[in-house]
């Protein structure tokens, strides 16, 4: 694989990603249409079948998760400006969008913005990187201490960060400016107005449906959203196949198309994911809007390169953590002791 991406003209893959940059509003609206309409009429039943008992709450509570993930989708497009054409547009889009998501929406594009600019690259994983994108090397697992490699795979450890810390993610951790220096203001002010905006909202709905209600209703949605569009990104830079690269050896191109996936969902999931299965187009060209990325996927051959992930595939790609950097590979725990006894 690397060889064939050694000889890639980078030019030439770098423009065919720029041709599909540009936004189409019209489709941009519809995608709006189509995921809000059913959102909220889907929330709208859960409300009204409490008359009925839980049973419509766990029944529709899938569905709509599943919208709230594409929501977030869409939220992602509009931070990286690509949803629309104006920017204004985008970004007031984008705050609608937060407050289904629970993901302050400047404070979360200017983190993302850090993610992009060093994603894969070992020597600056500590400039942006989170534990969903970033990675611990084998060398560096054996050099910690018994307790710290306890500690180590007990916080990696799938239920930690693919159940039960995603919900904490998303409902807790997103209502304080975390990680945002003190110049990031006009960030961490976004970060408050959207916990203004959201406890005015919420807090109606409590006084008409009832505290209870609003509760079960938004948990019932927001955690399997939270779990799932954790997962989501998750495999989008750890798997088997993936290539992590020194500073030194780091471009857009080969971090594109050997450090991210393609994660070949069923059309239903792709539709519900936003087409973001298609990382290794988004990396290269984030501009490029989520309704373009499978167009231009198929606009050059190179792109065909990337590392392709089944859904089975994505499944098991949590437990690989630790990048071997002697045979090139992510590796689990158990292949990290098994390969040697660490110190």
């Amino acid at each position: 694989m690397t060889a064939s991406h050694d000889v890639i003209d980078h030019h030439t893959l770098r423009a065919a990603a720029r041709s599909y940059q540009e936004a189409l509003p019209r489709v941009a609206s519809l995608q709006l249409l189509t995921t809000f309409v059913p959102l909220l009429l889907i929330l709208a039943a859960m409300h009204a079948g409490m008359a009925l008992g839980w049973w419509p709450v766990l029944a529709l509570g899938l569905p709509a998760a599943g919208l709230v993930v594409r929501v977030f989708a869409l939220q992602h497009d509009c931070g990286h400006g690509s949803l629309f054409r104006s920017r204004a547009v985008n970004d007031a889009v984008g705050r609608v969008c937060s407050l289904f998501t629970f993901t302050p929406y400047g404070h979360w594009r200017r983190q993302h913005a850090q993610h992009h600019a060093v994603w894969n690259d070992l020597d600056y994983r500590d400039r942006g990187a989170d534990i969903y994108s970033t990675c611990t090397t084998l060398a560096e697992y054996r050099a910690m201490s018994r307790r710290q490699q306890w500690v180590h795979r007990l916080v990696h450890n799938p239920v930690v960060t693919q159940v039960l810390l995603p919900p904490l993610v998303f409902l807790a951790l997103y209502r304080i400016p975390f990680d945002a220096p003190a110049e990031w203001r006009r960030e961490r002010r976004g970060v408050h107005l959207t916990n203004i905006a959201l406890a005015i909202l919420y807090g109606v709905l409590s006084v008409i449906l009832g505290l209870g209600q609003v509760a079960l209703v938004l948990a019932a949605v927001m955690l399997p959203a939270s779990i799932i569009g954790v997962w989501l990104f998750s495999v989008q830079h750890r798997f088997e196949g993936v290539r992590w690269l020194d500073h030194e050896a780091w471009n857009p191109v080969t971090a594109a198309l050997e450090g991210s996936s393609y994660l070949h969902l069923p059309r239903v999931l792709s539709w519900f994911t936003g087409r973001l299965g298609l990382h290794h187009v988004h990396h290269l060209a984030p501009r490029v809007p989520n309704y373009r990325l499978e167009a231009c996927h198929h606009a050059h051959p190179a792109f065909a390169t990337a590392r392709v992930l089944t859904l089975r595939d994505a499944l098991s790609a949590p437990t690989r953590i630790l990048w071997d950097e002697e045979n090139q590979r992510m590796i689990t725990f158990a292949e990290a002791h098994r390969s040697g006894k660490p110190d």
